[in-house]
């Protein structure tokens, strides 16, 4: 399918309306570098190194242990793994053993991960060996199919004195026991052949990637994305990028080659950071530095900030809340962060004072997206020409991708320029569907003029230029650093305390995160409970972003004649009180 070109008169020079081909599995990204820049660094950890070729062996080793256990086509393996240089071979070599990627949020609770292996009939997990996150494993197992536990310790992918002392001094993390059967990664890699099995992949139909999303319900259901999926948005991205590589001369698409070096401080398991750092550079033999957690160091963020100064990224995507921590960071005038030469923004809108700040102090520019789990994500993006960019909007379609704002009743009728509307997408990003739930694809998928048009939910206008500017969400999802909250899951395991009668949650403005989640509770006649004693439940039970910062106990929460709780109400009440 071929895209118009998007009317307007800013449509940057010399970027092509369509990408070349991308028709191929996503392995080949890695293995096209592993071919020509054998020898260039891909991952960099902690100071540590390892090549492109590096990488392709080891994750030709690991399609090979894969089909030894019985991974076949089409079969879901997952990995629960924050960003440490294991996750690229894992996830390249699940691809190639012709299987699917689960990819599970390392901070995720017992039950949340138990529900996800369960939903996606996982057989296999890569976790990390750590005291929190093996744990949680052994205990998220219970009662799934998965036959096998792989565990994966980052001491032999440090440099050999930090390895050596961390021993020593006990710094490397690790469970205290690990369960009889369970594999440790290094002897699995090392005991299989780098000689992947001969799959047929149909890059256009096979899912590569499975993402777990809310939805409009809350109810977690999980985005089949396939390869050409991920491949187009990486194509696309780097036909619309342009940048300034020297001083002085006319912006141009992202170098190859190695030239470029990509920060990964979004994490993997979610598609921003797989696309936009991992894939990226991984399909342009460009370096990737390890970022596990951006809030590490005294005072938080200060260890990615020395990550910059060190390894001197070019290209770093991030989610809003990333920025404002950079430039409110008491020691900001103590590094050096020149070397960032474009920043690209997602998953919450970008406060313009935040991005001038940020701007100011590091040189950079902040080049403002939009896109969703089930688009891999990138659908719009802001120009990489600061002089064509506009601030507060979501920018152009992506070469390739047909847009359209549609009435909010049935998402049938296109709307005329200034009318907001929901916002539809048409492209080669657009995830196959939701995993085994018919039903929602009937809600968000729609036939417009021959083509398939995926609703995103979001409340969008085109202004006179031709920019696109979301105006509002239809959904209730709450956005915490750029993190997807749904009321309905949250909801779900509050109710499950045996003192609630009627919850509701819902999003209210916050300076440091965008949102924040707010918890209204009524409790069961003549119970009593304490807020710091429902905090607590909720830290035992549900991941660190989705926790209510605030809590309030009602009398009465607001209700529809139906018996609907009315979010809305408390959210309006929030915001004009």
């Amino acid at each position: 399918m071929n895209a118009p070109t998007w009317e307007t008169p800013f449509w940057p020079k010399g970027v092509a309306t369509n990408v070349p081909d991308y028709n191929f599995p996503l392995f080949k990204l890695l293995d096209d570098s592993a071919k020509l820049t054998p020898d260039n660094v891909f991952t960099i950890f902690n100071g540590a190194t390892r090549t492109f070729a590096q990488v392709k062996d080891t994750a030709d080793r690991i399609a090979n242990f894969l089909a030894r256990k019985g991974i076949k086509r089409g079969d879901k393996v997952a990995i629960f793994l924050p960003n440490i240089p294991q996750f690229p071979e894992i996830f390249f070599g699940i691809l190639k053993a012709g299987a699917c990627c689960v990819n599970c949020n390392p901070v995720y609770t017992a039950s949340e991960l138990n529900h996800q292996l369960n939903d996606s009939e996982s057989k296999m997990v890569f976790c990390m060996d750590h005291p929190e996150f093996y744990p949680n494993t052994v205990q998220a197992i219970k009662g799934t199919g998965v036959e096998t536990v792989v565990v994966c310790n980052i001491k032999s992918y440090l440099p050999k004195v930090k390895a050596f002392l961390g021993s020593v001094l006990g710094k490397i993390p690790k469970a205290d026991h690990h369960e009889p059967g369970h594999l440790m990664y290094d002897d699995m890699v090392a005991s299989s052949s780098p000689n992947p099995p001969q799959i047929a992949v149909d890059p256009a139909k096979d899912t590569a990637v499975m993402l777990y999303t809310g939805g409009t319900t809350g109810v977690p259901k999980g985005a089949e994305l396939v390869h050409t999926n991920f491949t187009y948005d990486v194509a696309a991205l780097e036909t619309y990028g342009r940048f300034v590589h020297e001083p002085g001369k006319p912006p141009e698409s992202p170098r190859r080659g190695g030239f470029h070096t990509y920060l990964g401080v979004l994490p993997w398991y979610h598609s921003f950071g797989i696309t936009v750092a991992m894939l990226a550079a991984a399909g342009s033999s460009s370096k990737l530095v390890c970022i596990p957690d951006p809030r590490a160091g005294n005072p938080p963020f200060s260890e990615v900030l020395k990550a910059v100064q060190k390894y001197k990224p070019t290209l770093m995507p991030a989610v809003p809340t990333i920025f404002v921590a950079f430039t409110n960071h008491k020691d900001i005038d103590k590094y050096d962060l020149s070397s960032l030469m474009g920043c690209f923004s997602g998953g919450a809108p970008m406060p313009p004072e935040v991005c001038r700040q940020f701007e100011e102090k590091t040189g950079s520019t902040i080049f403002e997206g939009y896109g969703l789990t089930e688009t891999s994500p990138v659908v719009t993006a802001n120009p990489t020409d600061s002089e064509l960019r506009k601030i507060g909007s979501i920018g152009f379609p992506m070469p390739g991708t047909h847009v359209k704002i549609l009435d909010l009743e049935t998402g049938l009728t296109e709307l005329a320029k200034g009318e907001d509307g929901e916002l539809a997408v048409c492209g080669p990003q657009v995830m196959k569907g939701y995993w085994k739930r018919p039903d929602a694809n009937d809600e968000v998928f729609r036939e417009l003029d021959g083509n398939r048009y995926f609703l995103t939910g979001d409340i969008a206008h085109i202004d006179e230029d031709g920019y696109i500017l979301i105006t509002d969400r239809k959904k209730d999802m709450i956005i915490v650093g750029g993190f997807n909250v749904y009321p309905r899951d949250v909801e779900d395991i509050l109710y499950t305390h045996p003192k609630v009668e009627l919850v509701a949650v819902v999003g209210i403005p916050d300076d440091r995160s965008g949102e924040s989640v707010k918890a209204f509770i009524k409790l069961k006649p003549g119970q009593t409970v304490t807020k710091e004693e429902m905090k607590q439940f909720c830290k035992e039970n549900m991941a660190g972003y989705k926790r209510p910062r605030q809590i309030e106990f009602r009398d009465e929460i607001p209700v529809s004649n139906v018996g609907k709780v009315l979010r809305r109400v408390l959210r309006d009440e929030e915001v004009t009180a």
